[in-house]
């Protein structure tokens, strides 16, 4: 409301200006005056439009940009022994109008960012979704790949953001980022299963689903994932069947990894 006013008087300057027409030094202050009101109000309003900027309807990356504060306090937390925990007390934060089932299952995979990190999976995820053909081998290396064996195995998995068995999706960069073999399986896993299980049983049903990577700053490799979903009947209420909210460390035990771009050092003397 400031803003307008500014705009509204730096007009009126204006306007008077012309009408009166002062002396030539008057009326270039005048003329800069009106124009400066004109143009410090035009930029707040431009400006706060900007911010309060909300996206609408379905598309899950605008809504997302609305809570990015809380991606922010998730990047800054530290693993203390604890590898998945509840956020917003396990309880799936979604817009009504993110529940929308009318146009049946999608899945939108946001793009890339500017270091090719994978940002964000969103889903309506239903039966008809899930593949029938075997998984092919997996050749899209992301940010961080530093890979090497360990003794449980090989330290980092190329981990899915929205797992295969529930979108078909298998070598698509958007998709798949640098996950320890313990975040990818039994933690990440563990949910998937419970969400293919629940998609078979209820074959009509519906379960909105978002998977994304929490990275500090400008590092290579993820701290953590969250993964958000919660299961729908076939009008589009929510049924209890399945509901999460969680965070889950990237981390793998005995082994000090390096987010900035993935190289690790591994001590077994911690034990």
């Amino acid at each position: 409301m400031y803003m307008l006013l500014l705009i509204l008087l730096g007009a009126i300057v204006l306007f008077t200006t012309f009408m009166i027409k002062p002396k030539k030094r008057t009326h270039r202050k005048l003329v800069s005056l009106g124009l400066l009101l004109i143009v410090v109000g035009g930029s707040g309003v431009y400006e706060s439009y900007q911010g309060n900027e909300v996206g609408t309807g379905n598309n899950p990356t605008n809504v997302e940009k609305s809570k990015n504060s809380s991606s922010s306090d998730l990047a800054n937390l530290n693993y203390q022994g604890t590898q998945e925990i509840e956020v917003n007390n396990n309880t799936p934060t979604f817009a009504k109008s993110e529940l929308n089932v009318s146009k049946g299952s999608w899945q939108e995979f946001a793009d890339l960012d500017n270091l090719n990190r994978a940002v964000q999976a969103d889903a309506l995820l239903s039966k008809s979704l899930m593949p029938t053909a075997k998984r092919e081998p997996l050749y899209v290396n992301p940010t961080g790949w530093h890979n090497k064996r360990i003794k449980s195995g090989w330290l980092y998995n190329r981990s899915h953001l929205i797992g295969y068995q529930l979108s078909g999706q298998n070598n698509n960069p958007k998709n798949l980022m640098t996950g320890t073999r313990s975040l990818n399986s039994p933690e990440m896993l563990k949910h998937e299963n419970d969400i293919a299980y629940y998609l078979k049983q209820n074959p009509n049903n519906y379960i909105r689903y978002r998977v994304k990577p929490i990275y500090r700053g400008n590092e290579l490799v993820a701290r953590g994932v969250q993964m958000v979903a919660e299961s729908l009947d076939s009008s589009g209420k929510p049924d209890n069947g399945v509901s999460f909210n969680v965070y889950i460390f990237n981390v793998e035990k005995n082994v000090k990894i390096n987010y900035s771009d993935g190289t690790s050092v591994v001590n077994y003397n911690n034990n």
